[in-house]
């Protein structure tokens, strides 16, 4: 027995979860056999898309290393800097739900070629026009950004919920983790070198001009958007490959397109849905604070000249992208191999352990250890990465593999957006709370903040587990009944 077969023992044991939830469709957890020429073109199909989907992420992540150059220039504090990554959250979580549901009516090609145009124009409109330096001005570009850049993940995740099936998910999100660090990695390895100073052909770019993180990265955008314009299907059928995928929730359906009223009612309507969605909420608060401020931590607290390119930076935003596709992977592969299908018992392990690690940081940080020494810098490091690992872990079963069970080929766009949207709003309450302890307590409360959203999202699996039992019982005495009253009615017949 393995250590995850002794914790789901345990589970059952406690009544948390039910081991029929695993026997509903035994065939479809079975290894599938496909046919020949398929997995290479799903596989050409994927990469394609995590590709256009990791550019996204270098137009989004360039942020955080402009803050430093930003408040240098225009004066800027945490309170505002944090406010405008709360207006990007705000419209991307909007926007998840509004073009999460358009996505199921138009298909998640188009949706990923709209906001691919979007986040185009807006990071060249904050490269080149923000010269104006005013926070309204900021903070509205970037709005912008985030309401293009929303269509990414439901487009992503429906297309990809066609070529997947459920036993397989997880392991697909384990890979939708490791392309959005690719593209974190890329802009983690690209921003230096581009704030360093360079010269090709007749632009030269001084050293320390953040402006050019909103000016390069697009064009990364721009060819990923070129191949996803060409080469992607949105379902095994229309590449050639019929009735290879099983899809419980479409029963057999092999369309990908659906009304947005029917989309929006079923979705809307499901009982697991919401407790998703607010776990995901606790997600985006941990994962948004930790990312998009660490740049400023780095520099304030600890005292790092991010031009200088110190080796530490360097290693940490390299270490954190490979901790996170190592926990992406673990997660979706155990959900997938050992509870069938089912997320919310990893999910909920991981929050725990999520918020028991940034406890540990934080005792560690209020006992004054962490700071500008060597051994300072390395501690503030290493709690990063172990932020991230836990952090992405959680976001890939839950945001990727979780909306693909719920909504299928047909609805996974709305419920991605729904699921999703409620990451970012997570982010939109935490970072400004975040900012304002900050600013007036110190760097101190960061992690303590952080780990009450982990608890939060543990207890939210906890519920998702409760319901989905309740939910297989009230489904076995239902086909009991049944059965009962075709024995009655074939009593009285005979």
């Amino acid at each position: 027995m393995t250590l995850w077969d002794g914790f789901g023992l345990f589970l059952q044991n406690k009544g948390l979860f039910d081991s029929r939830m695993n026997l509903n469709a035994p065939a479809a957890f079975a290894r599938p056999k496909y046919p020949p020429g398929f997995r290479a073109r799903r596989g050409l199909n994927w990469f394609i898309l995590g590709l256009m989907y990791a550019s996204y992420y270098m137009c989004r992540y360039n942020f955080r290393f402009a803050t430093p150059g930003m408040v240098k220039e225009f004066g800027f504090d945490e309170v505002q800097i944090t406010g405008m990554l709360s207006a990007w959250s705000i419209a991307y979580g909007t926007g998840q739900l509004v073009n999460g549901l358009l996505t199921d009516r138009i298909g998640g090609k188009t949706a990923m070629l709209i906001g691919a145009a979007g986040t185009i124009t807006m990071n060249l409109i904050f490269g080149f026009a923000s010269f104006a330096g005013t926070f309204s001005t900021f903070a509205l570009i970037w709005l912008l950004n985030g309401w293009f850049q929303s269509f990414g993940a439901p487009g992503m995740v429906k297309i990809n919920a066609a070529w997947f099936n459920r036993a397989e998910r997880g392991t697909f999100a384990g890979i939708f983790g490791f392309m959005i660090q690719l593209g974190q990695f890329a802009i983690n390895n690209l921003a230096p070198v581009l704030l360093g100073g360079f010269t090709i052909f007749a632009w030269t770019a001084a050293k320390g001009d953040w402006h050019w993180l909103f000016r390069i990265p697009p064009l990364f955008v721009a060819a990923a958007a070129i191949l996803l314009a060409f080469i992607p299907k949105e379902s095994p059928e229309q590449a050639g490959y019929p009735g290879v995928v099983h899809d419980e929730a479409t029963e057999g359906d092999v369309g990908t397109r659906v009304s947005i009223k029917e989309s929006f009612v079923t979705i809307f309507k499901h009982p697991l849905v919401w407790f998703y969605a607010v776990a995901y909420g606790c997600t985006g608060a941990v994962r948004n604070s930790s990312d998009q401020l660490s740049v400023l931590y780095f520099v304030n607290q600890l005292h790092l000249d991010m031009a200088r390119k110190p080796a530490a930076v360097f290693w940490t935003f390299n270490l954190m992208p490979l901790a996170a596709v190592l926990g992406s992977f673990t997660a979706g592969w155990v959900s997938d191999k050992f509870f069938k299908g089912h997320r919310s018992p990893v999910a909920m392990t991981l929050y725990y352990f999520e918020s028991l690690v940034i406890m540990i940081a934080a005792m560690v940080i209020y006992m004054g250890i962490v700071g500008p020494t060597p051994g300072g810098i390395f501690l503030g490091c290493l709690f990063l990465i172990l932020v991230s690992l836990t952090a992405n872990s959680t976001h890939a079963i839950v945001g990727a593999a979780a909306p693909m069970d719920i909504g299928g080929r047909k609805m996974a766009g709305f419920a991605t957006g729904v699921i999703d949207s409620f990451q970012y709003y997570g982010a939109a309450v935490a970072l400004p709370i975040t900012g304002w302890l900050i600013k007036h307590y110190g760097w101190g409360t960061w992690y303590p903040t952080m780990a009450g959203f982990g608890l939060i999202g543990g207890c939210a699996m906890l519920m998702v587990m409760r319901k989905q039992r309740r939910m297989i019982a009230s489904d076995i005495t239902a086909g009991e009944a049944a059965a009962k009253s075709k024995l009655d009615q074939a009593g009285m017949a005979s």
